[in-house]
C-alpha cells in the first residue's frame, strides 16, 4: 500500500487519467474530489466487497475454497437436480 501526505488543494494523478484531490479535512474526516474517465467504475470499498460477495454467491463459489490453496477448486460441484 502506498501512503501519501497531501494538504487541502493538493492532488495525486493515477495512470495519467485519474486525479484525486484533497478538498477538505475536518477532524478525522477527509473529503476527496475525484476526476476520472466516464467509463471508470468507482465504488466505496464496502459496496465493492458486497457486490463481489454477491457475485461469488451467484456463481456458487465456496468462500472457504476461494481462500484455499490455488490447486483447490473455487466452486462447489453439484449434481443436476441437487439443491
Amino acid at each position: 500500500m502506498l501512503y501519501l501526505t497531501r494538504k487541502v488543494g493538493e492532488a495525486v494523478i493515477i495512470n495519467d487519467e485519474i486525479e484525486v484531490t484533497v478538498v477538505e479535512v475536518r477532524g478525522k474526516t477527509v473529503r476527496l474530489g475525484l476526476t476520472f474517465p466516464a467509463d471508470a467504475t468507482v465504488l466505496r470499498r464496502e459496496v465493492y466487497d458486497r457486490v463481489q460477495a454477491e457475485n461469488r454467491a451467484a456463481l456458487g463459489l465456496d468462500e472457504a475454497a476461494v481462500d484455499a490453496e490455488p490447486d483447490q477448486p473455487a466452486f462447489i460441484a453439484r449434481s443436476p437436480g441437487a439443491p
